[in-house]
């Protein structure tokens, strides 16, 4: 019997390319584990209605952690266009599978690392080395939201919030309506994580990046929580920002930065700004973790219209391969693997045509794996 229980889910498009470099690099280390295929992606949807069917939910359950490739994800009126004809019509709601995974699982924080590899020429700068740790479960993606906004719903809700009066002549099917959630219980758990990692890996501060100064009881929630946090370690400096100043800072200086916690909305843009500094998507790694499970993936698309081409950059995928040998406690393996990718990106030989070379997803896993 296998010492680890990994779940296999590929998903959609270049996710399928990605994976497959992975499990090249897995299989020459020959991590001790059994890898079960997962059923998650827009086929899925588009044969069942379903892009995260029960029995993967259940599956996930009973694994160690889950190793993702890429999902698609479409807009409303294109998502029930592509439902099987017998399925249209049904009232069936395309929802992003993986932020389901996020909460159903209570997969509660995003831990995205974004580090400069020497000899990478898509470098913003080479010294670059932050961490940034989203919060997973909660704020703008909680899937609250309405449209049509109905007239009750606008009543009770002015009686809390009379600035919604401000829109007492726009028709209740001319507004939509998207609620922000922040609770305690989910900023206190991010904070903390961010505070613990930053102690455990001698990072000097943490930066919480919200915007208190308009979204006065969300964002000022997260600043309350982190305020009391900071006080239970001494040693580390909390550094606190507004997300539009924070972005310019990030180009302006991101060497300063070490450790960045914040919401959901922020940290999705805040993570793709930091991934573009030390070379884009094809360097962005990312692991969404709770208490007793994980599921890590490359924070990049599916691309559709390279799937299956392999020449979409797999150090993404590798990266997020390290983090979940991490994750497993295989902490010198996970060093080997990483020590290997940086040798290959210092050495320059072998370059995905985002690099300016013109190596296949494959040639890239199979020089990692030579390495190891």
């Amino acid at each position: 019997m296998a010492k680890y229980r990994i779940a296999w889910m590929p998903g959609d498009g270049i996710g399928v390319d990605v994976m497959d470099a992975a499990r090249i690099v897995l299989d020459k280390l020959k991590l001790d584990a059994e890898y079960i295929p997962a059923d998650i992606g827009w086929e899925f949807w588009k044969k069942e209605g379903e892009a995260l069917p029960e029995r993967t939910v259940e599956l996930l359950q009973n694994v160690d952690c889950g190793l993702f490739g890429a999902i698609t994800s479409k807009p409303k009126d294109e998502a029930q266009a592509e439902l099987a004809p017998e399925l249209q019509g049904k009232g069936l709601t395309y929802r992003s599978p993986i932020v389901r995974l996020r909460q159903r699982l209570q997969l509660y924080y995003n831990l995205r690392p974004c580090k400069a590899y020497p000899g990478n020429p898509l470098n913003y700068r080479d010294n670059i080395d932050l961490v940034i740790f989203r919060e997973n479960a909660e704020g703008l993606y909680s899937g609250v939201e309405f449209f049509p906004v109905a007239d009750d719903l606008r009543e009770m809700m002015k009686r809390y919030s009379p600035a919604l009066g401000n829109f007492d002549d726009v028709p209740g099917d001319e507004m939509a309506m998207t609620t922000r959630i922040v609770t305690l219980r989910g900023a206190n758990r991010v904070i903390r994580r961010a505070f613990e990692y930053a102690k455990e890996h001698g990072y000097p501060t943490v930066t919480l990046v919200e915007k208190p100064n308009v979204l006065r009881e969300t964002s000022g929630m997260m600043v309350r929580v982190a305020r009391e946090i900071a006080r239970e370690y001494p040693g580390i400096e909390l550094w606190e920002t507004n997300i539009d100043a924070q972005v310019m800072w990030l180009l302006k200086n991101p060497e300063n930065y070490g450790v960045i916690v914040t919401g959901n909305l922020f940290g999705d843009i805040v993570s793709d700004l930091s991934a573009q500094l030390v070379g884009g998507l094809g360097f962005a790694s990312s692991g969404n973790i709770g208490d007793d499970l994980a599921v890590f993936e490359p924070t990049h698309g599916s691309a559709p219209k390279y799937a299956g081409k392999y020449v979409s950059n797999p150090n993404a995928m590798l990266l997020t391969t390290k983090m979940m040998l991490d994750w497993l406690g295989e902490a010198e393996m996970a060093q080997t693997l990483e020590d290997a990718i940086a040798g290959v990106i210092l050495e320059g030989k072998v370059r995905t045509y985002d690099m300016g070379g013109d190596s296949s997803t494959l040639d890239v896993a199979n020089a990692v794996a030579e390495r190891l």
